[in-house]
């Protein structure tokens, strides 16, 4: 039962990571794209943006298919961290995020939210018998 409830609310902070995305905190997301990704930084966090609401709307419906999706959101929590350390290193602020000190304790959440993709959809469980 906690685990499903992980996963949900995983799924539902997805998605509302998503359409923040793409609505009203699109242009502090931009921000912390960092300068040496190759693309357009609004392509970056458009394009993100519909992945989270894809891995939010993965993570709550499809059941079936949780290890799968659960190790992918942790692959891609662990894609997006080079950006938050970006944004430590860079000084840049962003949600609340206005010193040093505050962008380092973010640094230290990115591996619990691997770590609870990989627990609620029993990922862990998966490797465990192996």
């Amino acid at each position: 039962m906690i685990k499903n409830l992980i996963r949900i609310a995983l799924g539902v902070f997805m998605l509302l990571a998503g359409i923040g995305h793409l609505t009203y905190a699109r242009e502090t997301f931009q921000a912390q794209v960092p300068d040496w990704i190759p693309l357009s930084k609004d392509f970056v966090v458009l394009a993100s943006g519909v992945v989270e609401i894809i891995f939010g709307l993965a993570m709550i419906f499809f059941t079936k298919q949780k290890q799968y999706v659960g190790l992918a959101l942790a692959v891609f929590f662990v894609l997006v961290f080079p950006g938050n350390i970006a944004q430590y290193i860079d000084h840049r602020d962003g949600f609340g995020l206005d010193t040093d000190s505050k962008r380092l304790m973010r640094l230290f959440f990115q591996p619990l939210l691997i770590f609870f993709a990989l627990y609620s959809t029993d990922v862990l469980k998966k490797f465990k018998k192996s």
